[in-house]
């Protein structure tokens, strides 16, 4: 667990470290003065003055942060402030960061690609890609289905039905749907690394019209590409991906909105570092599509016109565009304020539920730190 949390702790502080040097650059492009461009936050433990810049090295490793001269609307007459430039200028520093979010995400997918990303294998994928460690994966289970009421779970791998392995998806469908209706033994290796050994037998399914066990599976591998290759379709899955995360953003508002529920599975930083170990225990190119993935997510958020949010900021630019003045300083600070407020709230909530759900896992690691 130590050596997760660690691996969470230098995941995590590179997003943010690279989201935070989008702002520092671009605020240096546009003449502003960086007070401070620090790694970590506060208290420091080193710091160096160049320029007018200090670099700093601080004792909380969670990413880092950019201290702009003016940002919070002081010094508005100062040459060098980020109050004092134009609303442009402004707008490129505060999208700087979610910039370099994607850029990191298609920077991440493109060496994955590289040398092998998982991906669906199927004849959409073209005649120079390379595939290993080819397997058949359970996608989605239905509800009260066989498969369902057996245990079966989306994520776990198919790797033999009554004895026979598959490697190509439409072999294994075409197997159950022979043979589902007298009874079928599956094995799967679940997401843990245990395997069980379930039998099932194909019914109609309810509130459809398919007539099967219960389950969507793909073929998936390790899919690379030559070179040049590996960058486009690293920056496509980069697109590809983030219209998905702002589905589900926009799903997960909409819910919030109208059913005052959420639809969605939250996680928070407990959550993440669990997950962070999961995923480093498939193999680096699950890491590496993970720390795409949450980069992306990053980037995403941050750009929702949310107070305290650089999306937030953006939103107020806006605002006095429309208005022809900037909004009271004041009254922007507080709206911030509050935002910053409602984000630790839920920040505070959804830890909450990673702890319910993911407690013994975490209390019997500890335990068996301290030696209980």
């Amino acid at each position: 667990m130590f050596g997760t949390i660690l691996l969470f702790l230098v995941l995590l502080s590179l997003l943010v470290f690279v989201h935070e040097a989008g702002h520092f650059f671009m605020a240096k492009k546009m003449k502003m003065k960086v007070e401070e461009f620090g790694f970590g936050f506060p208290p420091r433990a080193w710091g160096i003055k160049k320029g007018d810049t200090v670099y700093s090295v601080n004792w909380i490793p969670l990413g880092g942060f950019v201290k702009i001269k003016g940002e919070s609307g002081e010094n508005a007459h100062d040459p060098d402030s980020f109050a004092s430039k134009k609303a442009w200028q402004r707008f490129l520093v505060l999208v700087a960061g979610v910039a370099m979010n994607f850029a990191l995400a298609a920077v991440l997918l493109s060496i994955g690609f590289l040398f092998g990303l998982p991906s669906v294998v199927d004849e959409n994928l073209p005649a120079y890609a390379n595939v290993r460690d080819e397997r058949v994966v359970i996608m989605a289970v239905s509800p009260d289905s066989p498969a369902s009421r057996a245990g079966i779970e989306a994520g776990d791998s198919l790797l033999s039905i009554d004895g026979q392995t598959f490697v190509a998806a439409e072999a294994a469908r075409a197997y159950i749907a022979e043979h589902g209706d007298t009874g079928i033994d599956v094995v799967v290796k679940k997401t843990d690394g245990t395997t069980e050994t379930v039998e099932v037998t194909s019914e109609d399914l309810a509130g459809t019209d398919v007539h099967g066990i219960g389950v969507g599976i793909l073929s998936t591998g390790l899919v690379s590409f030559p070179v040049h290759m590996a960058v486009v379709h690293g920056v496509s899955a980069t697109w590809t991906y983030t219209v998905e995360v702002v589905k589900a953003f926009g799903g997960l508002i909409g819910n919030l909105v109208v059913k005052q529920e959420v639809s969605v599975d939250l996680s928070g930083p407990v959550g993440i570092a669990v997950m962070t170990g999961e995923v480093a225990a498939m193999g680096f190119s699950y890491l590496l599509q993970f720390a795409a993935l949450l980069s992306i997510n990053l980037a995403v958020l941050n750009i929702l016109p949310f107070p305290a949010l650089d999306g937030g900021r953006v939103l107020f630019l806006i605002i006095e565009k429309l208005r022809r003045k900037p909004v009271d300083v004041r009254v922007e600070a507080a709206v911030h304020n509050l935002g910053f407020a409602l984000l630790m709230i839920l920040v505070v909530l959804v830890t909450y539920r990673d702890f319910v759900k993911f407690g013994d896992q975490i209390w019997g690691t500890l335990r068996s730190l301290v030696g209980a």
